[in-house]
């Protein structure tokens, strides 16, 4: 049987006859794949993974990482009866494991690697330096689309985040960059949580869901904005920008920026929200 020869996502959009001339500009080729919605050439589903492929090359790790105050970490003395119910409560499946300081990750412990446990009467033996997996590092400006093609190349599904310094500021999944292509991804442990909504990158940063209730929200950043005519922080974002704002575009709402993190042609996903710096 002939193999068929693989074609690109871009040699596949030819085909489909969607670029007219040669786009100079990721925004060019937004604007190209929305018009070929418009007419039908691909549907609303696939231009949203689609723009989310294209999106990945313009965001950091920073923007989706989960920063350090929400890590669930096991220390690399710990007994099984010392960290289990942790492990247990989280539901996660990877770990950092810590040595002797915050900023000392020795490894990943893998919660499918604890199932021998199950059949021993007697753990004292046990060792976690014996099971943890080698800990990959990466600086907060590596570009998604970049480990992306990383974490495929190595097939590890977890990063630890270092700043300028050293020093951990967080970790990143794969699946966390494939939810900036796909959406959303959730299981039976994800739950609609503040915590998931908002996560706080520095003293005057924050990564946002659009999805946001307004009373959370309000909450956290002391605003006062009203949950009569919107139900979402990104649908007072959206109505101050009075359309359907692009990836990158920013907008100055009282003493906060709102950059937009994460869209497509329907709506927003994620909102860059940055304290205004007063002057004076």
């Amino acid at each position: 049987m002939k193999e068929r020869p693989k074609t690109s996502v871009f040699g596949w959009l030819a085909n489909l006859n969607i670029f007219k001339g040669n786009p100079k500009s990721r925004k060019e080729i937004k604007h190209l794949l929305r018009e070929a919605q418009e007419r039908e050439l691909v549907d609303s589903d696939a231009l949203s993974i689609m723009e989310g492929a294209i999106q990945v090359a313009d965001m950091q790790v920073r923007e989706i990482m989960i920063p350090r105050s929400q890590m669930v970490c096991v220390s690399i003395d710990q007994k099984p009866k010392e960290f289990l119910a942790s492990i247990i409560e989280s539901a996660h499946s990877r770990f950092p494991v810590l040595g002797e300081t915050e900023d000392d990750v020795l490894g990943i412990l893998l919660a499918k690697d604890l199932l021998d446990l199950v059949l021993e009467e007697n753990t004292d033996n046990f060792r976690i330096k014996d099971i943890i997996r080698p800990v990959t590092f990466v600086p907060e400006s590596k570009r998604l689309n970049v480990l992306l093609k990383e974490f495929r190349a190595t097939r590890n599904h977890m990063a630890i985040v270092i700043d300028e310094y050293g020093g951990i500021d967080g970790l990143v999944t794969i699946e966390d960059v494939l939810e900036q292509i796909v959406g959303d991804i959730e299981d039976e442990h994800d739950f609609d949580e503040e915590e998931n909504f908002i996560k706080q990158i520095d003293d005057n940063t924050f990564m946002v869901k659009a999805l946001t209730p307004i009373d959370d929200f309000n909450e956290v950043f002391d605003c006062q904005f009203s949950e009569d005519e919107f139900d979402t922080i990104g649908g007072i974002v959206v109505e101050k920008f009075g359309r359907l704002p692009d990836c990158d575009e920013s907008i100055n709402i009282g003493p906060y920026n709102y950059k937009i993190a994460n869209a497509n042609s329907r709506q927003i996903h994620l909102l860059e929200v940055t304290r205004i710096e007063q002057t004076g």
